[in-house]
């Protein structure tokens, strides 16, 4: 926390010349790499170069001085490092594994007795219908939680009947399910900045609709009306919303006004709404761990410009390699 704290200061100190003396700061700002390049040769004569922690926390500081098309030149080490180093230093600030335990809460052993004991009692009744007997009896169990325990118990957590599969259910379904999800992103100066991501399960196109630092409920009911009003008449093939419980009544009432029925997702179940956890990582993997973002409005453009990409060009396993608009 200290690090990061300390890397932020910096950061704000090293830009206040760029603003007074912009001609000269990218000079400067090259000398000083180019001076504390010399002292960490100078330190070690033999062997591969090695960067202390104050090394990469210098050169991470520096680097928003230096135009991004001049980094090869200038620094030591490659635009991906200085990427990196950056990204260490943010998480830094948000890491909180000292403050809370590792992993979820296990499961009591009285709990995971009485979903065994309820699924041999009952061989017909599924996963999901030991999960509502539990509800009833007052205990907060998450569904994926009573899925694992008789999947570990080597009990079938859902025992086939006639009719479909769920995967063909699920399938014959995904044409009317969009789904709701938050992700984050750090600036340069380490504010963090939340975006809204919508993502239709049949064709897997995706909808950025807004990012901003304070995130209300007014503002996310204001981006389910700019979503229904970008689907227009598609919203008529739409007929579930799948979300967690962080959106409001008001998020819940315009999406009830086009006669969707919102489904809310349990806690700590990331498999509930799986694709949007994925399309999140793939968001993260290939655009937000390779660039720094500034501000609010760079965020939103490039966010954009990826949608854009994502939707109209890149190729999705799903759809049989073919682009979610293609």
């Amino acid at each position: 926390m200290i690090v990061s704290l300390l890397y932020k200061v910096a950061r704000k100190l090293l830009s206040v010349p760029s603003v007074v003396l912009r001609s000269e700061t990218a000079k400067d700002a090259e000398l000083l790499i180019l001076r504390h390049e010399n002292a960490i040769l100078r330190r070690q004569s033999t062997g591969p170069v090695r960067y202390e922690p104050a090394d990469r926390f210098w050169l991470a500081a520096l680097s928003g001085l230096v135009d991004r098309h001049r980094w090869r030149e200038v620094f030591p080490v490659t635009p991906g490092t200085l990427l990196a180093w950056h990204r260490r230093f943010v998480a830094c600030k948000w890491d909180y594994t000292a403050h809370r335990r590792i992993g979820r809460p296990s499961t009591r052993a009285a709990i995971k007795t009485l979903v065994v004991r309820l699924a041999r009692d009952n061989p017909r009744w599924g996963n999901r219908r030991v999960y509502g007997e539990l509800v009833r009896l007052g205990h907060r169990i998450a569904p994926s939680t009573v899925w694992q325990i008789l999947h570990d118990a080597g009990i079938d957590p859902a025992p086939r009947r006639t009719g479909p599969t769920w995967r063909e259910f699920l399938t014959a379904q995904a044409e009317g399910i969009i789904a709701a999800d938050f992700f984050h992103l750090d600036t340069v100066l380490g504010t963090r900045l939340y975006a809204l991501a919508f993502l239709e399960h049949h064709t897997r196109r995706l909808h950025i609709t807004g990012v901003t630092a304070h995130p209300t409920q007014a503002w996310t009911a204001q981006q389910a009306r700019n979503l229904a009003a970008d689907l227009g008449h598609r919203m008529e093939s739409l007929r579930f919303v799948l979300r967690d419980g962080k959106y409001g009544h008001t998020f819940d009432t315009v999406f009830h006004a086009d006669d969707l029925r919102v489904l809310r997702s349990a806690p700590r179940a990331p498999r509930m709404n799986a694709h949007c956890e994925r399309v999140i990582g793939t968001i993260r993997r290939e655009l937000l761990d390779h660039i720094l973002i500034m501000d609010e409005g760079h965020a939103r453009q490039v966010l954009k410009t990826y949608e854009e990409h994502y939707n109209g060009h890149r190729p999705h396993q799903a759809r049989d390699q073919l682009a979610p608009a293609g």
